[in-house]
């Protein structure tokens, strides 16, 4: 079975070759991302293909996958909206998907931004990294154990996040859609409002699903305690950019840290460390720094997670193989 691998990092392609082993694909890793007609037609004489995060699976490419002989189409992530499935379908495409992951690789993230924000750290390592190591009002902080701490969406990932904050001795607030039980120990579970309304830090843990309206909105924020901290590292779908700059432009909101963006493919895995941002929201988010941190989706870019992914990926493709069917199919 020929299978291509789409957006691995050199970091990466040695996980793709060891975790082969038991496989014996015929596995070939390249760095580009599934995103124009040309890198679909990388896939010319290959089986399957796995995708991972803006790589887009549109109508315009399946139909060069389906002309170049591809069968699977499977997804090294959680998340399956860059894959056009019901066409994907109707095409006789067999798919599937990576149903979870390390969940601490997102969870430490959330908390590294979140910390980073509290103690001012970015401003102060700047400032050093600049050589200038003067104690200024900016460096002063509040403490995590003094802080009441927000966490929206309690699947995996969000109770991994709530545990660390706990740990370090916030008291913590919970909210999801379903509640959840056995987890008083760790988190109070409160209506959305109230914790909105009650949270230093709100870090959102929750799945984008087409048609939902978005989380992060104007009236999201306005409700959020004033200086509070706001951390997206679930989907950047999920939160209103605009509103989010305003809120931290103003001064209502302290700062953000968000590893995911909405149309985040139009800046992520780009450098435009010599030119001017497109996008003029993405513009004025980066220039907001050191209040907002970004960091370009790598929430899943820890050896654990990628193990996971690679791991699940491979097995979904040998149950499709050997049985047309995957417990993880799309």
């Amino acid at each position: 079975m020929k299978v291509l691998c789409y957006g691995v990092r050199d970091v990466e392609e040695p996980f793709f070759k060891a975790l082969n082993k038991d496989y014996r694909f015929d596995i070939t890793c390249i760095p580009d991302y599934l995103n124009t007609a040309e890198t679909a037609k990388m896939a010319e004489g290959f089986q399957a293909v796995i995708l991972r995060g803006n790589c887009w699976a549109t109508k315009e490419n399946l139909d060069i996958y389906k002309a170049c002989g591809v069968q699977y189409v499977l997804t090294r992530t959680v998340g399956v909206n860059h894959i056009d499935t019901e066409y994907a379908r109707s095409l006789g495409f067999k798919m599937a998907y990576v149903p979870f992951y390390s969940p601490n690789a997102i969870a430490e993230l959330a908390v590294t931004h979140a910390m980073m924000l509290l103690r001012n750290m970015a401003l102060t390592a700047d400032s050093c990294g600049h050589k200038d190591f003067r104690v200024v009002s900016a460096m002063f902080s509040r403490e995590i154990r003094n802080c009441v701490v927000g966490i929206i969406g309690l699947g995996r990932i969000g109770f991994t996040a709530a545990k660390l904050f706990k740990g370090l001795g916030a008291q913590v607030l919970g909210y999801d859609i379903y509640k959840k039980e056995n987890v008083e120990d760790i988190v109070r579970q409160v209506e959305l409002d109230e914790l909105i309304q009650n949270s230093d830090i709100i870090s959102v843990h929750v799945p984008f699903i087409k048609g939902n309206e978005k989380l992060g909105t104007e009236a999201f924020f306005n409700k959020m305690k004033k200086n509070a901290i706001f951390i997206n590292t679930g989907r950047g779908e999920t939160v209103d950019t605009r509103a989010l700059i305003n809120a931290v432009k103003s001064g209502h909101l302290a700062g953000a840290g968000v590893d995911t963006l909405d149309k985040e493919s139009e800046l992520f895995f780009k450098d435009f460390s010599d030119k001017e941002i497109e996008n003029a929201d993405f513009r004025e988010l980066a220039a907001l720094y050191p209040r907002v941190l970004i960091s370009p989706h790598i929430g899943s870019f820890t050896d654990e997670a990628v193990k996971n992914m690679i791991e699940t990926t491979y097995a979904n493709l040998q149950e499709l193989i050997d049985s047309g069917t995957s417990k993880n199919e799309i």
